[in-house]
């Protein structure tokens, strides 16, 4: 049984606000996607994102959690976002819903950056930079998915 400070259990609550919202956000936008592609993808996600606030569960009420967590499916997904053809119409509606998940991913992820660094645990380090690895992951599909769809054109 492992104790946290005042600092790691705020942190923590944080992350699980993020993820929350994470999985209300990926849930609400699947059922909005025009795009079945799409809508596939956001419902993984919000799977993952369910993986991810358990582990935060866990960690809040003491249990260390595996580092060795469920891998992810996401090079399946990336494939799948790599191999769809190019649409001749863009959805405005899809390229709001993922613009607004892109910019959520960024700054979850972010926020798993900065409660890294204040853990004692290396165990918890560990599990949350596995999760913030995922989340990195999703932003990545999604980039894809909007590039291949030509929604997003880095210059």
């Amino acid at each position: 049984m492992m104790s946290l400070t005042q600092k790691e259990k705020y942190l923590l609550e944080d992350q699980k606000s993020h993820e929350e919202l994470c999985i209300k956000k990926y849930n609400n936008y699947a059922a909005q996607a025009q795009d079945p592609q799409l809508k596939q993808l956001f419902e993984s996600h919000a799977k993952q994102e369910e993986q991810h606030l358990n582990t935060i569960n866990q960690i809040l009420s003491s249990q260390v959690p595996s580092t060795n967590q469920q891998q992810s499916n996401q090079s399946a997904t990336y494939m799948q976002t790599q191999s769809s053809a190019k649409s001749g119409m863009v959805n405005q509606n899809d390229s709001d819903l993922c613009t607004d998940l892109l910019s959520t991913e960024k700054y979850v992820s972010g926020t798993y950056d900065t409660a890294i660094f204040e853990f004692r645990d290396s165990n918890i380090r560990q599990a949350l930079n596995h999760i913030q690895k995922e989340e990195q992951q999703h932003g990545e599909s999604i980039f894809n998915y909007m590039q291949s769809k030509g929604m997003y054109n880095p210059q």
